[in-house]
């Protein structure tokens, strides 16, 4: 298997995180907390699978090709909207490892009163985060890919 298919890999644990996180909330509101729990277990392991193969393309990437990320090729307001929205992906996502090993672990320990708290947090910055990690890639592997008719 080629390495250049794990953004598309990438892209599509993603979208399961979306859906996942926003399955566990809708679970959540209508108080079916064991399905809840395994919903946001779900979100988790999609979230680390999701980590190991972007560590791993970008690692190889670089080791093959001696470059590890790739260039956006859109211009003018386009790179505006995506280098603003893949910073400020960047520097939450970053965050997102940290907030959902506090949250899931509170969860499962039952304390209750903390894990709602933190929650907060956490739901809206992982959500955004997956949201923006499938727009990140649509717009540099299909909406401006060198290449690609422009949007």
């Amino acid at each position: 298997m080629s390495i250049h298919v794990l953004p598309h890999v990438n892209a599509s644990l993603n979208a399961l995180a979306t859906i996942l996180l926003i399955t566990g909330f809708v679970l959540i509101r209508r108080k079916r907390i064991a399905a809840h729990s395994v919903c946001m277990i779900a979100t988790f392991c999609t979230s680390v699978l999701f980590l190991v193969c972007y560590l791993t393309y970008h690692t190889a990437r670089q080791a093959k090709e001696g470059v590890g990320h790739t260039k956006f090729a859109g211009e003018g307001a386009a790179a505006t909207v995506y280098y603003g929205m893949l910073i400020s992906h960047v520097v939450l996502a970053a965050a997102v490892p940290v907030l959902a090993i506090i949250t899931l672990r509170r969860g499962l320990r039952g304390d209750v009163e903390r894990h709602r708290r933190i929650a907060r947090w956490t739901f809206p910055i992982w959500l955004y985060v997956s949201i923006t990690g499938v727009l990140v890639y649509l717009m540099l592997y299909h909406w401006y890919a060198p290449g690609a008719a422009s949007v």
